[in-house]
This record gives C-alpha cells, structure tokens and sequence, in this order.
C-alpha cells in the first residue's frame, strides 16, 4: 500500500503532488499550511491534491492519508501506421482478423450498443476522425497537478498507458511508427491490410509524427475499436493523460467519479499501475457498487503480478491473445484475469485519417468494455456472468497458463446468445 507516514522526509528540488484524504470536518487549507504547501484541487468526499515540496513524517490532526501522485511510463516496441483510399470506408477494419475471432460480424445483428455510454478514460482522441465522428459524446479533461515521471518518490503507485507497442510512451525508442512490418505482423493480419490497399508511412514522416504528439495516437486507438465493436453506443473521452503519456493517480480517480456521475454505464481502462493506491481502489470500488462495469487492461509484463486497476475488486482484468488463441508474449497473467481478448496485430484508427496496427492488452480491454456496452443494451442484469460464459475455452492451447487467462477468450456471439 501506499500510505507514507513514518517515512523519512524527502525533499525535492521542485514541487510534486500528493493526494490527501481528510476527515469530514477537518480544515484542508490549515491542513496544507501545516504542510507547508498548497491545494491544488478537489475531487469530494474529502480527497484532495496537494503540491508539496516535502513528503512529512507526521499527519496534521484531521488527514487520513497521504499518498504520492507519481508516474511510471512503460517501455516501447514496434508498430505501424498507414492511410487507406479515400473510398474506403472508415471501419473497414471492423472485419479485421481479430474482429474475425470473436464473431463481431455475427453478434452485430443482435446488438448495437444502443442507449449505452462508454467512458474511455486515456489520452486526447482525434475527434475528427472519420471513423469517431457520430460516436463519441461531451468528454472532459482532467489534467491537474503536476505530472512528473521519474521524480524519485514511489514509482510503484505509478500510472502509465498500457502498451507493449507503445513506442510513443519511449521517445527514445523511435520504434512506434516502424515500416518494417512484415516482420511482425501475421500472415492474415498482412493479407488484410493488402486487401484493404493500405499504404504505410514512410519512416521520416512516420518518425516526425511520433515526436509530436507520443500518446495521442493511444486514446484514438481504443476509441477507434470501441467505435467498430458497440456503433450505436456513445463513446465518452475522458483525457486523464497528457500528450507525453503522464497521468496521475488522482486524475485518473477523478475521471472516475466524471463517468459515474455523468451517466456512464461502461469505463474502460487501458492502462496500469503496478502498485495499489487507497484513493483509486475506493474510487473504482464506488463504481462498481454504482452498477458501472469496470474494464481494465492486465499489463504487458508477461507476469503474474497483478496490475491495477485490473486487479481491484469488481473489475474486469482483460489478457491479450494472439490470432491462434495462445497468450501473447507480452501479455500479463494470473488469478486475477477475468477473460482474454484478441491483443495481437490490432488494427484501429490513428490521429489524422490515419489507421495504425499495434499489440497490446490495451486494445484487448477495449474489446470487452465494448462487448459489455452490447450486453447492457439488450438486458438489465447478468451482463458480467454472460462475459464470462460467453467465452471459447483456451486452456489446452496454453498448457503452461491453465486457470490463468480468465474464463476463456471473448465470444461476442455466445455472450449474446
């Protein structure tokens, strides 16, 4: 856990944020002056960030906690992004291979998504692109504080964008936007892309676009396959992180409070923690009691450390698979893995009419955050047990993984039946 006190003082050259959790009839504002700091913001019931330039030894009277508000970005690794024609249509990779696996094209006459919202808490998504325009509702930033990776205080409790090709989280690694493909894509993903006449970017151009704008590409990408999968479903951006892939602890958990509060059935979480925090776990545990289905992305570790927010209570831990239903190399497990979806070779939009093709479990939470928005649509109750029945049985094909890649792999086709 990640409750400080009686830890030695550290003190930092600038300041940081801390999250602060009082009780009910305590003072902040005396609070942070006994602290030596300032009040950043409030999300309610009692929680509050605060900038600091020192971690204390003792609480004032009235704090119940005090947590740190860091960040931890995970390395990068390979990807690719391409244009299509112009009269392609702009979902044409909703029959991509992995769309394939899990019967979206039979399940889609059943449901839509319609009458569901679902908030996809991330980094900015290009609204305009041709395959989101229609799809997505109001969103909200949440963007307080400071965001530091590397800050010397706890990285444990830290927050980063789940993505094992995630190359724009590693500037340095320059390998996000990478032409050589063919390396590393499948077979049947390769022939689609083919048949789809994609054209891929050149690696100067490829490399100028990485640069600028690291981790927009990630929030375009999840909404982009939640988009395809649940159409008639409203698609609710909630930007926790910043362009670099920073975000924090409390603004993720107030992205939280966001969705509940404005109508949100549906959260989806493409991103990790290693390590818990009391005011995330409290506030996911305050959505799920509200009826919301939590989605999270297990990680990109190959491990069986739990990740969070996939391993709190109530939540849907989502591992990835590859197009012949064996774990992806990359892809965490364990106990607390709720089900497996396709997280191999996933095509989806990119920032500027683009389209990119990336691994990840963050593209397999979406899958079933978006597999949850066509449950809820068609009834009022039961939707997690469907899920999880609703699934194609993997264990033989995973020896060395027997009990540890969920139920199964997602079946859109059974869960809806």
């Amino acid at each position: 856990m990640l409750v400080i006190k009686g830890l030695t003082p550290a003190v930092f050259a600038q300041s940081y944020s801390v999250i602060v959790e009082t009780t009910p009839n305590a003072d902040i504002r005396s609070i942070a002056a006994a602290l030596g700091g300032t009040v950043l913001d409030s999300m309610g019931g009692n929680v509050y960030l605060l900038s600091l330039s020192s971690i204390p030894t003792n609480y004032p009277t009235g704090v119940k906690y005090i947590e740190p508000d860091t960040v931890q970005l995970s390395p990068g690794g390979h990807g690719a992004v391409f244009s299509v024609n112009p009269a392609t249509a702009a979902d044409f990779y909703r029959n991509q291979p992995a769309m394939q696996r899990i019967n979206l094209q039979k399940a889609s006459p059943r449901s839509t998504g319609r009458s569901i919202v679902i908030a996809d808490i991330n980094a900015m998504v290009d609204v305009r692109h041709p395959t989101l325009v229609g799809h997505l509702t109001t969103g909200a930033e949440f963007l307080y504080g400071k965001c530091t990776t590397g800050s010397g205080l706890n990285e444990s409790a830290g927050g980063f964008l789940d993505e094992s090709a995630g190359g724009f989280l590693d500037e340095s690694a320059g390998g996000f936007l990478d032409r050589s493909h063919a390396a590393y894509v499948d077979p049947l993903t390769a022939a689609f892309l083919t048949q789809s006449g994609a054209k891929f970017l050149d690696p100067l151009t490829a490399s100028s676009m990485d640069r600028l704008s690291p981790a927009h590409g990630h929030g375009t990408m999840v909404a982009g396959i939640l988009a395809v999968m649940a159409p008639d479903a409203m698609i609710m951006p909630l930007r926790a992180f910043d362009d670099k892939g920073c975000g924090t602890t409390y603004n993720i958990a107030k992205a939280v409070k966001y969705a509940v509060s404005h109508g949100a059935q549906v959260i989806n979480m493409s991103f990790g923690i290693s390590g818990q925090t009391q005011t995330l776990k409290k506030t996911i545990e305050e959505a799920v009691n509200a009826g919301v289905t939590v989605v999270a992305s297990a990680g990109n570790g190959n491990m069986a450390v739990p990740q969070y927010p996939a391993a709190y209570p109530g939540v849907l831990g989502v591992a990835a698979t590859n197009l012949t239903d064996v774990k992806a190399s990359f892809s965490n497990y364990g106990s607390t893995i709720f089900v497996s979806a396709p997280g191999s070779n996933i095509i989806s939009a990119y920032p500027g009419g683009y389209y990119a093709e990336l691994s990840g479990t963050s593209f397999s939470a979406p899958m079933v955050a978006a597999e949850a928005a066509l449950l809820r649509s068609l009834k009022t109750s039961g939707w997690k047990n469907s899920i999880a029945a609703g699934v194609d049985k993997i264990d033989a094909l995973n020896p060395a993984y027997i009990g540890q890649l969920g139920t199964g792999r997602i079946n859109l086709l059974k869960a809806l039946q």
